[in-house]
């Protein structure tokens, strides 16, 4: 007689102890856009923009430099750095949120793309968190042995929904791929992830209609329909940022069991450079901290700017590989993640 359901135990998987970063690669658009081009449709200047912002270029991609393409780039050059055989690649997370297509997704396209159809592939929409956010899902999946080596993308298009006349967010934006290789480990480089929401401020980073809105302005036959844009009440993000998820960033510090004066460098989501100065001083880095300043050159990626920030930092020298970084993104949702990581190997020089 079959054993009844009350004492079937269903198996758990097996997996690693820990985790590390093997391997990280980017993919920045190959034009380049200045603040004097921006100033072409917005009355503002270059010296207003930086003092504002620490933007002084971002890229903007081209036709062909779609999602799809910019994470394929990025992963082949993070799967090449980690030195794991691409076969050996089992799970593929994009971290975005502008594919142009709900369906199909993002990843399921990247994995064909590397020559990994038919692994787990999924896209993951946390706003400027989703990187981390990323990060936490590829751990927890190698940590329970449902994959063994997983890149995560993150990549974004924000050209394509930004207002070029909007005063306020036109600056701000750029577009861009980083990637990362997540594999086993038998000592844990990658600390426990501090997340979390806040839905009450959501409309503080919002689109200026939503998709049902302009299918509803095309069906109605309405003249000089617009696109959705994205907008931004920005005073209120810099409180948020300056001061919520700076008591995060001190939480992420705690959770890994490290404390300010260990960390040798800083990767915040490249948001605002005034936001990371403020932030940084919030949660006592010491001078020695190398803190992370793509945003001057990338401008703000959203969930590309952590792994784009961290491959140009060990490029450059600012970080080496083992140093310990405390990276925490934050943005549209609003939406915050923080983890403490050893860094990776530097890129190949291309």
């Amino acid at each position: 007689m079959a054993d009844s359901n009350d004492t079937v135990t269903i198996a758990t998987g097996e997996g690693a102890p820990g985790t590390t970063l093997l391997g990280i690669g980017a993919y920045r658009p190959r034009r380049v856009v200045s603040n004097e081009e921006i100033c072409e449709k917005i009355d503002s200047t270059s010296e207003w923009i930086y003092e504002r912002s620490g933007i002084l270029n971002r890229r903007f991609a081209d036709r062909d430099e779609t999602t799809v393409f910019m994470s394929t780039e990025a992963g082949r050059k993070a799967i090449e750095s980690s030195g794991v055989d691409t076969d050996l690649i089992d799970a593929i997370l994009v971290c975005t949120s502008t594919n142009w297509t709900m369906t199909p997704h993002a990843a399921p396209q990247v994995a064909t793309e590397l020559g990994r159809n038919g692994i787990a592939a999924f896209d993951l929409t946390a706003g400027c968190a989703g990187f981390g956010y990323g990060l936490a899902v590829a751990t927890s999946m190698i940590r329970s042995g449902a994959a063994r080596y997983v890149l995560v993308v993150g990549v974004e298009r924000m050209s394509d929904g930004i207002d070029p006349t909007d005063r306020n967010t036109a600056f701000i934006f750029g577009d861009g791929a980083g990637a990362v290789v997540v594999g086993p480990s038998e000592t844990n480089d990658l600390g426990p992830v501090v997340w979390g929401s806040d839905g009450k401020l959501g409309q503080a980073i919002r689109q200026t209609k939503d998709f049902r809105q302009l299918v509803d302005e095309v069906e109605a036959g309405e003249e000089d329909i617009a696109q959705p844009y994205l907008v931004m009440d920005g005073s209120k993000v810099f409180r948020w940022a300056a001061f919520t998820v700076a008591k995060v960033a001190q939480r992420t510090l705690e959770q890994a069991g490290v404390t300010a004066d260990q960390i040798q460098a800083f990767i915040p989501h490249q948001a605002n450079g005034r936001i990371n100065s403020a932030m940084a001083q919030h949660v006592g880095m010491p001078d020695s901290v190398a803190i992370a300043n793509d945003i001057e050159q990338t401008g703000n990626t959203s969930a590309a700017s952590i792994p784009l920030a961290m491959e140009t930092m060990l490029r450059n020298g600012e970080a080496k590989e083992g140093d310990l970084a405390l990276c925490i993104g934050f943005g549209a949702g609003l939406s915050y993640a923080g983890q403490v990581v050893r860094l990776p190997k530097a890129p190949p020089v291309d």
